[in-house]
């Protein structure tokens, strides 16, 4: 019986600070359900047992750019051939899942089609944190009410669909920009629902530095991968992020993202996403151009 959920990311060298909270990600990764599935791609040192301490498995091949960087469309193919479940998850690998992100997935599960993800908090962690005590998730809830800031609505870190939704995805570089906004705007062209899970899910993100890249968070950001994975996305007008959304999901609903900002967006985005609309729309052009401006910088 295939299992409901497989998780699956890329890793940078377990080394020092990154290494801690990449642990800690894939600690809570395990921790949401012994049965999920956990796919690691990619050769980065350390990766082999870091995998082996979650019972995840370890792919070290993957198709990746002349930088070694690797590629969206690959990781996404690549984990629906080795995996059968029912639902797929990218999730980046500085990431604290907890018990709410199942639940989440599991009320979107029911869709045909759907896309969700949401808002991440920003969070100072430097230790390891233990998850096998029992009130793991307790404490780390009131820390990150403490001390962690929520992200605007570029922050998304975690892409959760259903087995077969995308199809063939263009050759974009992982963490390089662009790339997250552009499956937003996909999935809008598809005209499926955009779900909004922030109000139910608390996903972490581990604050950390650039040093893994050799042109430190400029290079990630402005760099010749950034700008190539911005010219595959179709440019800035293609940069869709939450504010975007169709729907909205808390515990105890799902309803229509229907806000005078979502809708403000629908309006501003209608002419991309419905071309026959351009000619009755032409002049409200230069309102278009503002609104559809991203809220925020554009993610990674």
């Amino acid at each position: 019986m295939a299992n409901l959920l497989t998780l699956f990311t890329t890793t940078k060298p377990f080394a020092g600070h990154i290494g801690v909270i990449q642990r800690n990600a894939l600690a809570s990764w395990r921790r949401l359900d012994p049965a999920a599935r956990i796919l690691i791609f990619g050769n980065a040192d350390g990766t082999p047992d870091a995998a082996a301490q979650v019972g995840a498995q370890h792919i070290p091949e993957i198709t990746t750019n002349e930088y070694s960087t690797p590629l969206v469309s690959a990781m996404f193919e690549a984990a629906e051939h080795v995996s059968d479940s029912q639902v797929m998850c990218y999730v980046n690998a500085d990431i604290i899942l907890m018990s709410d992100f199942l639940l989440a997935v599991r009320r979107a599960a029911g869709l045909r089609a759907f896309l969700m993800t949401g808002r991440r908090w920003d969070l100072d962690l430097q230790e390891r944190w233990d998850f096998e005590k029992p009130d793991c998730e307790q404490r780390l809830r009131a820390l990150v009410i403490h001390s962690g800031t929520l992200h605007a609505v570029t922050g998304m870190d975690y892409f959760v669909y259903p087995r077969g939704f995308w199809g063939a995805l263009p050759p974009l570089a992982i963490g390089r920009t662009a790339w997250d906004n552009w499956l937003i705007y996909r999935a809008r062209v598809m005209r499926v629902p955009v779900i909004d899970a922030t109000r139910m899910v608390t996903a972490i993100h581990q604050n950390h530095d650039y040093q893994h890249h050799p042109g430190g968070a400029a290079g990630v950001w402005d760099g010749s991968e950034a700008r190539r994975n911005q010219e595959l996305a179709g440019g800035p007008e293609h940069a869709f992020t939450l504010a975007d959304a169709t729907h909205l999901l808390a515990r105890s609903r799902m309803w229509p993202a229907l806000s005078r900002a979502h809708l403000k967006r629908r309006l501003a985005t209608a002419p991309l996403l419905f071309p026959r609309l351009r000619p009755a729309v032409a002049p409200l052009v230069p309102f278009f151009r503002w609104a559809r401006r991203p809220v925020g910088r554009v993610t990674r």
